[in-house]
């Protein structure tokens, strides 16, 4: 188990382990830079002696004559003892030695390594032994061109303490290595009890449950009250993770959409119970199990989906997803597959046979429309047959027949249009363009457009809408709100009677509108049915006022796709009433 003091004695152990190291190779360092130094300091005074004596040579012309034993004088004035100067020509001959009294016999110097060394670098050092005193020297010698130069002190005990290394920094790093210690022993002990409580905490997290514990308020304390923090903060997240994971659960189970996941090698991980129904109303085998779902005929195409994509990496966002339908017994079932990118991937199973029967009422309402556009085809046709059958020449009924053709052709343009719109919005709703939309503005210019049959019919069309009523939407969608309103009660409300628009209501996200007139109002049996497409109360009377049984529709499915909500209600005293509400700007 770990301890306050095992930790602290291994941190002193392997601190002292690094300070030896990084001791030892500062001592080395300063050691060698020590004894370059005092080389370096030995070898300047024995260059400038090199100097000194290549400038007495020439200054008093020995080398032409040969005259070397004048160097004897230089050597006295000189305030080294134990110097040694040799001169030495390119060819090795000694031409003066101030040790050696008979020079002229000593043997050859060239291949002496101080000489050597000379004669390709700047100079040239040796420690060894003379062949001719028979004592050690330190040798330096400088080619001047025409002969060498040699400078040799005797290499006795002042000259080998000379240039040892001061060895006195070793007693400042001893003292450096006292003082950390003491401050290291110090410090880990505090430290101590900060890991005490750290492994306090390690082993009570095992019980997965929020912890309970204060550290002390150094590094490591502040460490441990983090990871404290995060844990505490993890099993909160587990916690609100596992709540939403049970939600989860519960959701895909009350879905109506069978759905189950797979790992990678088609293991089924997880599905909720709606999967095992829909996948044996599908498979006509009530006794089958989720794990032969490979072995259904109909989800062949899923397996297949699946062992082609299986190896692809996908692109960017786009998960490989794959969809069709089957049908059983009648019955209409929609197969969706999604690979995600961890190599899993999942099955969704729907019935659309709601869906399908949906696409039946479209069918139902196609024919609706061949049979709108029927009638005025027809009628356009007969007039203009009757017209080409030179049967009719009173230019009065010639003009009545064209003009009635012309009203037809009028309604079957009325009703193309409001078809046109109606599709427009289900299939491109997304697709509109929204804008800022003065409401105001946008009534008056209704109303304008329909002055004429507002005053054929003695109506008053009133505004009770301030300029500032602004709403984010589309201006071709939102007009066509206003204005098939304004046609239904022209076409319904009757005589003498006031249209009124306006704001009853607002909130932080709409503003809600009252659409009335206190005409004639709608039988309670048709109210539920006002917003169906092609649905007439009186079918005779639309037709005569021109109207396509679209309007409505229109209006509703304009002020949903604004995300508004609409009503109609029969107003108390007489008329129609229309609350529907925009989103503002």
């Amino acid at each position: 188990m770990l301890s306050k003091n095992r930790f602290r004695n291994n941190l002193l152990f392997f601190y002292s382990a690094i300070f030896i190291l990084v001791a030892l190779l500062i001592i080395t360092y300063q050691y060698s830079r020590e004894k370059e130094y005092k080389i370096s300091a030995l070898n300047n005074e024995l260059l400038n002696i090199t100097r000194i004596t290549d400038n007495f040579i020439r200054i008093n012309a020995i080398y032409p004559e040969g005259s070397f034993r004048l160097i004897d004088s230089l050597m006295r004035l000189l305030p080294e003892k134990n110097l040694r100067i040799s001169i030495i020509d390119t060819s090795g001959t000694v031409m003066f030695d101030s040790f050696v009294a008979g020079y002229e016999n000593m043997e050859n110097h060239r291949t002496r390594p101080e000489i050597v060394t000379s004669g390709v670098s700047d100079f040239g050092t040796a420690v060894r032994k003379s062949e001719t005193t028979g004592q050690e020297y330190y040798y330096f010698a400088k080619n001047f061109g025409s002969y060498y130069v040699r400078a040799a002190v005797v290499y006795d005990i002042n000259v080998a303490t000379f240039l040892k290394a001061n060895m006195r920094f070793l007693l400042l790093l001893l003292f450096f290595f006292i003082i950390v210690g003491i401050v290291l022993l110090i410090v880990t002990n505090k430290f101590g009890e900060s890991v005490t409580r750290l492994r306090d905490f390690a082993i009570g997290i095992r019980h997965g449950k929020p912890f309970e514990i204060s550290f002390p308020r150094n590094e490591l304390g502040v460490i441990g009250s983090e990871i404290l923090d995060i844990y505490n903060n993890l099993i909160s997240a587990k916690n609100e993770l596992a709540n939403e994971k049970e939600k989860l659960v519960k959701h895909l189970n009350a879905l109506n959409e069978g759905v189950a996941f797979f790992s990678p090698e088609k293991k089924i991980s997880f599905n909720n119970d709606h999967f095992i129904q829909l996948m044996n109303m599908i498979s006509g085998d009530l006794k089958i199990f989720t794990s032969n779902f490979f072995e259904i005929p109909e989800f062949s195409e899923v397996e297949d989906f699946v062992d082609k994509n299986m190896e692809k990496t996908p692109a960017g966002s786009d998960l490989p997803a794959t969809e069709y339908q089957v049908s059983k017994d009648g019955r209409f079932f929609r197969i969706k597959c999604v690979i995600f990118n961890d190599k899993s991937f999942e099955v969704i199973l729907s019935d659309v046979t709601k869906i399908g029967k949906n696409k039946m009422i479209k069918q139902e309402m196609t024919s609706n429309i061949a049979h709108e556009l029927k009638t005025p085809v027809a009628s356009v046709k007969g007039y203009i047959e009757t017209l080409l059958s030179n049967s009719v020449t009173d230019p009065h009924k010639q003009k009545y027949f064209l003009e009635k053709a012309l009203g037809q052709t009028d309604r079957l343009t009325g009703l193309i249009n409001d078809i046109s719109v109606l599709n427009k919005i289900e299939e491109a709703g997304t697709t509109f363009l929204l804008e800022k939309v003065r409401i105001r503005k946008i009534i008056r210019e209704v109303r304008d457009n329909f002055r004429s049959a507002i005053e054929a019919k003695k109506m008053k069309l009133v505004i009770n809408v301030d300029d500032k009523v602004v709403v984010k939407g589309n201006k071709s969608l939102i007009m066509s709100i206003f204005q098939n309103l304004t046609e239904n009660s022209i076409n319904y409300a009757g005589e003498n009677t006031t249209i009124n628009i306006l704001v009853y209501n607002e909130d932080k996200k709409f503003f809600h509108f009252s659409f009335s007139d206190n005409g004639i109002g709608i039988p309670q049996e048709h109210i539920g049915r006002v917003f169906e497409r092609f649905y007439r109360i009186d079918t005779g009377r639309s037709r005569k006022s021109g109207g396509t049984g679209l309007g409505l529709a229109i209006v509703k499915n304009a002020v949903i796709l604004h995300r508004g909500e609409i009503m109609v209600r029969n107003k108390t005293g007489g008329g129609t009433e229309f609350l529907f509400s925009l989103p503002k700007h």
